[in-house]
């Protein structure tokens, strides 16, 4: 007896499966310039890797004990390779039912979905394709009663942010729950143009509030990226969303109990630029080219920019140092002098926080004059966002490397070393540091001298230039206050010298990073 028939019916709900919402719902997806999720994985993953479960999973139409046709279910995901790893990945589909939640026994993605469970237990990365809007409230007609909210949690999501990288791509519209995991994620890209993220989308908002908006206004890159920080980047296409996932995950460990990849870059270590000496003006007023320095200390093309159009006073970014990952947190002297905001304090803790939590040692580029100030500054609450910051910084554990190029001023300069670990600060010849910038000082340490003077600007003057003889790093160096003054060009050596030196004990941290106490 064969059961030729049975195995004919598997190839046909398979086949079904293959036509998503139809082939009319396809085109339309396509003419706005969308891929269906299937095109998606491929587009993400190694060529003929994705090995997909659930895929007869739907609603079923039968005619008593006979198969008629089927509607797939909203949800594709399975098993696939980046880079030859193993990846968890998994997304909306959104020509069936707008990708909303298919009401299944047992759930394929989303929170609590079984392609979380399966990054959980096979502790390998979640990758999260994310195009659709969660629940809908025709659910009630089907089940005939409300449900509380989340039906299905978050535990397992919070549960992965600890233990295996999670990156997301919004690549449509997308509210409620997948909106949230979208920002659960350790890294997160969306395409301008064709990705929106909200709370709630356009008819929701009109209904509470009684206004009218569009739904790139309300959730497009500008807002969820550029000026909110929700999503982390930003890109013109599809692929390149794909290409920005690859490129995270390939500094990545699989898991927290491994070490981060190594990659022969060939770049050597003791490369030397001569741009290095004169690149920081003498006017310590002149902004520089961070970027451009990045660029000539770490291994060559290896910078990979995360957030680069929100918090622009700061620059972070994962690169490498003779093939090893390393964290940069630079201060950006082209935007508000590199002073931080809220805005920025959050990119810094949170990008600290994801190195630490995958051992990837931190290299610190200093210049800031200290925390932005000022009224818009203080309504952003800057400070509390700061120590907030400063309690993730001094949590990590990882290896820090501090290299002051300039200033290093306040609290925001303290955000750049602890001192509950080894804290090693390199100097350049350019560099100047304080508890607060001479200039604003001088105006408020002297303030009484300044004023009762027969000469206040000549009083003033005379009191910044006397402080200046002192502020030359080579003193601060004779004490040891600085741990080394060194070339610029001598940057990159050093710096690759160190980072392969932590890497005896970085492979003694590995297992989940504990957290403890309450963040400001």
């Amino acid at each position: 007896m064969s059961w030729e028939s049975e195995v004919k019916e598997i190839h046909t709900r398979r086949a079904k499966a293959l036509e998503h919402g139809g082939k009319e719902r396809v085109e339309r997806h396509h003419a706005e310039g969308k891929l269906t999720i299937r095109e998606r994985i491929d587009g993400l993953l190694d060529k003929n890797s994705f090995v997909e479960i659930g895929q007869l999973t739907g609603d079923a139409l039968w005619e008593g004990a006979k198969f008629k046709d089927i509607t797939p279910s909203p949800y594709v995901m399975g098993l696939g390779k980046v880079d030859g790893r193993w990846v968890a990945v998994g997304g909306e589909d959104f020509t069936v039912r707008g990708g909303s939640s298919a009401g299944l026994i047992r759930r394929k993605g989303g929170q609590g979905g079984f392609v979380e469970d399966m990054a959980w237990e096979y502790r390998i990365p979640l990758i999260n394709l994310i195009d659709g809007v969660g629940a809908n409230v025709s659910s009630a007609l089907k089940s005939q009663f409300k449900r509380l909210p989340a039906k299905d949690g978050y535990e397992r999501c919070l549960q992965l942010l600890g233990l295996v990288p999670v990156a997301s791509a919004v690549l449509g519209s997308t509210a409620g729950g997948p909106a949230g995991r979208a920002v659960l994620s350790h890294f997160s890209v969306m395409v301008r143009g064709s990705s929106q993220l909200f709370a709630a989308g356009p008819p929701v908002v009109e209904r509470a509030l009684s206004r009218k908006v569009e739904k790139e206004e309300l959730g497009g890159a500008a807002i969820a990226c550029d000026k909110a920080g929700s999503i982390d980047n930003a890109t013109k296409s599809e692929y390149e969303a794909f290409e920005q996932i690859r490129r995270f995950l390939s500094f990545m460990p699989t898991n927290v109990w491994e070490m981060p990849p190594y990659v022969d870059t060939g770049d050597p270590p003791d490369r030397a630029d001569e741009e290095l000496l004169t690149i920081v003006p003498r006017n310590r007023m002149k902004p520089y080219n961070m970027r451009r320095v990045i660029e000539l200390i770490f291994d060559k093309a290896s910078f990979f920019e995360i957030q680069p159009t929100f918090g622009l006073a700061m620059i972070v970014g994962l690169a490498r140092l003779n093939g090893f990952p390393v964290g940069v947190i630079a201060n950006n002297p082209m935007h508000n002098a590199g002073a931080p905001d809220a805005r920025e304090s959050r990119k810094m803790g949170h990008f600290t926080a994801v190195c630490d939590q995958f051992h990837i040692p931190v290299c610190h580029l200093v210049d800031v004059p200290g925390f932005m100030i000022g009224v818009e500054a203080e309504s952003l609450g800057t400070l509390r966002a700061g120590m907030s910051a400063m309690c993730q910084v001094m949590q990590a554990t990882v290896p820090r490397f501090t290299v002051i190029i300039r200033k290093c001023y306040g609290m925001a300069g303290a955000l750049n070393y602890v001192n509950n670990t080894l804290a090693y600060r390199i100097a350049w010849p350019s560099a100047e540091f304080g508890s607060i910038p001479i200039e604003g000082g001088v105006a408020a340490a002297f303030r009484r001298k300044i004023e009762s003077s027969p000469d206040p600007e000549k009083t003033r003057r005379e009191i910044e230039e006397e402080i200046h003889s002192y502020e030359s790093p080579f003193r601060t160096a004779e004490k040891f206050a600085v741990e080394d003054i060194i070339d610029p060009r001598e940057t990159r050596q050093r710096l690759c010298h160190l980072i392969e030196a932590a890497q005896n004990y970085l492979k003694t941290e590995l297992g989940p990073k504990a957290r403890y106490g309450a963040f400001p």
